[in-house]
């Protein structure tokens, strides 16, 4: 819902409401302004020179992420794919564009896409948000939300007066401010303020709240940071993703990594389109590479993997005992144990029940119960 199908007595008093708020409102505010709040063991995020933070763009944003008006149906916006109930992902294995068009990826979260350091599962160029915003508006392979250029959004946002107020707070020296630039800029920013840091995890370690997570819940942690597991060496620190960059280390190169999920006979071992970094890079090694995903709110961001293939924690954790996963027959059929390009550090490890249990209690504790429902990241719509 965006507001735009209240009845029309309804409508005129949101409306005259939102634009009498913005007219007695402070003068827009300096990007120096903008306050992080981080907790303890989080940096401040890289942001471009050219986009700084404000409040008035991150709410400019919000209201942009959530409006279905930017989509050729007219009924799918940027939040369809990212739920705030779901810590910004969609439940489904693959995406779904306006058009019906089944995507080859599941919807990864953003949650703390601020520090991402390499952005969607496998593309080691898409490093900027503001750039990357510009694909599920704009891209036909597949088809996201199915605009055009030259279309009827950007006159559409002119035409609307709370628009008018939420662009000229956060672009106030722009004498054209209805711009796909400036549009890109505040999702970017809105999407940047969704900081997940309040999980039982994070009470536990940096409020010291010994009761913040259980018995078995510490005894999971303790596995998942053990040299046997070793879950840790491509989930580390404070995001749990080695494909983690801050202000202190922008330009970090990230890893990616091929974990066995598939091992196809002929010349790919992953099918078509999934088949990693080597779509950009052409290098055979590349076969299978992908991101390794933050684990916070891992719980609540079922089916797993870049394809959704594996449905639940049970799973993953078996796929990862394993070496590797054994399709035994049908097209997806071989052995990702053996798949050549297997990361080395995928090796398989003893998995009684007990620990089993243990780690998913570990997992689950990473679920930030807050930020799924935090109103600052909510749809303005409403």
């Amino acid at each position: 819902m965006n507001g735009l199908k209240l009845p029309a007595m309804a409508a005129a008093l949101l409306v005259l409401a939102l634009t009498t708020r913005w007219a007695v409102s402070a003068e827009p505010e300096k990007p120096a302004d903008y306050q992080w709040n981080l907790p303890k063991g989080f940096p401040r995020p890289y942001v471009p020179a050219d986009n700084p933070m404000s409040a008035a763009k991150v709410e400019l944003g919000r209201y942009l992420f959530y409006d279905s008006r930017m989509s050729v149906n007219g009924k799918q916006s940027c939040a369809n794919c990212h739920k705030q109930d779901l810590a910004f992902t969609d439940g489904r294995a693959v995406g779904v564009g306006a058009t019906g068009e089944l995507h080859s990826r599941s919807a990864m979260s953003l949650v703390n896409v601020a520090y991402s350091a390499a952005l969607t599962w496998s593309n080691p160029e898409m490093k900027s948000l503001e750039k990357q915003a510009l694909v599920p508006m704009f891209g036909d392979h597949p088809v996201e939300l199915g605009l055009r250029e030259g279309d009827a959004f950007l006159p559409l946002l002119r035409s609307d007066s709370r628009y008018a107020a939420l662009f000229a707070r956060a672009f106030p020296a722009d004498t054209d401010r209805f711009t796909m630039a400036n549009v890109t800029k505040a999702i970017a920013s809105f999407e940047r303020s969704i900081i997940s840091a309040r999980s039982p995890y994070d009470r536990y370690h940096y409020d010291r709240e010994d009761d913040a997570v259980s018995e078995s819940a510490k005894r999971g942690e303790i596995l998942f940071f053990s040299q046997h597991i070793s879950c840790f060496r491509c989930h580390s620190g404070f995001n749990f993703s080695d494909a983690t960059a801050s202000e202190r280390n922008a330009d970090r190169e990230i890893e990616f990594h091929n974990t066995g999920l598939y091992n196809l006979s002929g010349g790919l071992s992953y099918p078509s389109p999934n088949v990693g970094i080597y779509e950009f890079t052409h290098a055979p090694a590349d076969v299978g590479k992908f991101k390794a995903p933050t684990l916070r709110n891992i719980a609540l961001t079922a089916p797993y993997m870049h394809d959704g293939s594996i449905q639940t924690l049970e799973g993953v954790l078996d796929h990862y005992a394993a070496g590797g996963r054994r399709i035994a027959s049908g097209p997806m059929a071989g052995n990702g144990h053996d798949n050549p390009n297997k990361d080395h550090l995928i090796g398989g490890f003893p998995l009684s029940a007990q620990d089993r249990a243990d780690l998913i209690d570990f997992l689950k504790c990473l679920t930030d119960d807050e930020v799924i429902r935090d109103p600052r990241f909510a749809n303005p719509w409403l």
